[in-house]
Parts: C-alpha cells; sequence; structure tokens
C-alpha cells in the first residue's frame, strides 16, 4: 500500500501532520513529531516577540472535541527558526519542514515574511490569517479586501512556497470570493479549516463556562467541525487553480476521517484535537486505519482516489 504524497514538489512518506499549535510548541515536541510516523510537522504559529498567551484555563477537551482560546502562546519567532535551521542542518534529506507565523499585524507577518526570506530556510512557510482566539483581534481572512491587500504585499517581497491558514467559511458567496482572490497569487497551498471561532461549552455539573479567555467563547476543534471542514475542503479544492494544493484539517480522528478529506480533495492532513488527546502515537494508528480502508476499497495510492467524491445526480 503506498501511502506516499507528492505536496509542493516534494514527496512525502504519508500524508499526515499536526496541525500548528498542537505538540510543536517547544523543541522537544517538535522532536517527538520528527521521530512519530507523521509524514511532516508543523512550527507553532510564532509571533516576532515571545506571547504567554491568554489565562488559564484555556482549553478543554470534550467528548466530541475541544474548545480553547490560547491567544497565541509561543516562544518567538527567532526560537522557531533557529530550530527549523538547525533541523534542516540535521537532516538534510528530511521532509522539509513546515513553519507558521501569525503576526499581530500585517506589518508584523511582513516583517517575519521577509527575515524568513532573507533566511537559508528551505521548507514551507504557513500564513495563518486565521487565528480566532487573540481578544481584541478579527480574523484577517474574514476581510476580503485586506486579505487581498496582505497577500498582495507578502508576494512582492517573499518567493519561498508560501501557503495560508484560513477560517472556516459557511456561504457558496464566501467561497466564490476567497477563491477569486486566491487564485490571483503563486500560493502554494490553502489549508482549510482552522477552528470554528467563538463556540461556547458549558460544564453540566457547575453551570458555568469551561475556558477563561473571552468568558468562555473559543474555537471549537474535533469531532464536530469535520462536516465544516470536509465543505471547505471541497469547495476550495473544486474552485482553486490546480496547482494549489488543499491541506485537510478538522475532525479528522481515525482512518475513515482522513479517507474522506482525501476523496473531497485534500493532499496533506493536519490533526490537532486528536492529537492532543492522544499524543504522537496516533500517526501509527491512523496511517494502518486508513490502510485497511484502501485496500478493503481496491486502492493501491491516495491518487487513485483524491478528490474524487461522487455527488447524486
Amino acid at each position: 500500500m503506498n501511502l506516499e504524497m507528492t505536496f509542493a514538489t516534494h514527496t512525502f512518506a504519508n500524508p499526515f501532520m499536526n496541525a500548528s499549535g498542537v505538540h510543536c510548541i517547544t523543541v522537544q515536541e517538535m522532536h517527538e513529531l520528527a521521530n512519530s510516523d507523521a509524514g511532516a510537522m508543523i512550527t507553532k504559529s510564532c509571533t516576532i516577540p515571545e506571547r504567554a498567551g491568554n489565562p488559564e484555563p484555556r482549553y478543554y477537551d470534550v467528548a466530541l472535541g475541544s474548545i480553547n482560546s490560547m491567544g497565541l502562546p509561543n516562544l518567538g519567532f527567532a526560537y522557531y527558526l533557529d530550530y527549523a535551521l538547525q533541523y534542516e542542518k540535521e537532516n538534510p534529506t528530511a521532509a522539509p519542514l513546515f513553519f507558521s507565523i501569525a503576526g499581530m499585524s500585517v506589518a508584523e507577518n511582513l516583517e517575519m515574511l521577509e527575515m524568513i526570506e532573507k533566511s537559508d530556510f528551505r521548507g514551507i512557510t504557513e500564513l495563518n490569517l486565521s487565528c480566532p482566539n487573540v481578544p481584541g483581534k478579527p480574523q484577517l481572512a474574514y476581510d476580503f479586501d485586506a486579505t487581498f491587500e496582505t497577500l498582495k504585499q507578502a508576494f512582492a517581497i517573499f518567493t519561498k512556497p508560501l501557503g495560508v491558514k484560513l477560517p472556516p467559511y459557511f456561504d457558496f458567496a464566501h467561497f466564490d470570493a476567497m477563491a477569486d482572490i486566491l487564485n490571483q497569487f503563486p500560493l502554494t497551498y490553502v489549508n482549510a479549516i482552522n477552528s470554528v471561532g467563538n463556540g461556547l461549552y458549558i460544564d453540566p455539573q457547575s453551570d458555568t463556562v469551561v475556558i477563561k479567555p473571552k468568558d468562555g467563547f473559543g474555537g471549537i476543534g474535533g469531532e464536530y467541525i469535520k462536516p465544516t471542514a470536509l465543505a471547505n475542503v471541497r469547495a476550495f479544492y473544486t474552485r482553486l487553480k490546480p496547482e494549489i494544493q488543499i491541506i485537510g484539517t478538522g475532525g479528522i480522528c481515525n482512518g475513515q476521517d482522513a479517507f474522506e478529506h482525501l476523496l473531497c480533495g485534500a493532499s496533506m492532513l493536519q490533526i490537532g484535537t486528536q492529537l492532543h488527546k492522544e499524543g504522537p502515537e496516533i500517526f501509527t494508528r491512523i496511517i494502518k486505519e486508513l490502510a485497511e480502508i484502501m485496500e478493503v476499497k481496491g486502492y493501491q495510492s491516495i491518487s487513485e482516489f483524491q478528490g474524487k467524491l461522487r455527488t447524486i445526480s
């Protein structure tokens, strides 16, 4: 069974990786990912200065997923770039590393892109346009004009492979409008989706919210959001030019979930909530489950079914 995936001109052993923010804040966590069966890995979305993030409790596991309002805690841009450069030096033949940035302003994002451009980093950069959990900061990707201007400025200074992480969209008009913008730029990929912003979960025993920031409002992840994630993957797969690939993120807990994301058109797959619950061992399990599903269905490679979702005529 061949689970290899060609993405951004590179071949990965399998399509699985962590979602940024999960098991990737410290060098130790990144080492654990590198030693797992994941096909790739991505760093924590970073800002230039170190950020402590929102007050705790700010993450809570629930039966069908999770709610969080982390507030972009990270150890700072230099910490992750130093790690990335060292990783590439020590692993010259390894799959490319994904490097995530999420500045608190367009200017900060452009400054980080410029530093990556001038560095020796050979991997793939992800510009996070969709952090829903910083108080007072709206998601940039819900402002279509601002998104266009940001990408215009980014590609004026950045020539290395670049993808964007998007929030969920819920209307065909929004799929169309965002795809029209994205198709104007030489993007390597689109990552769909970030968590569904500003959900609320209540503890039935105490009648209180379960996280402290924003009076309990937070991003929803896990099984809750798989249908929304699949819809966004499919919507962009059918609207974007072929050279822009899709990373499917949201609600991947088992091999069937992974199969469905690939069927909708995803090329790579990121796991967040379930990785947080199980740890890097999840990749061994989910690879086995996907391979078993492919065997039952008679597929020898992902390319045989990727993007081939059937509709009812």
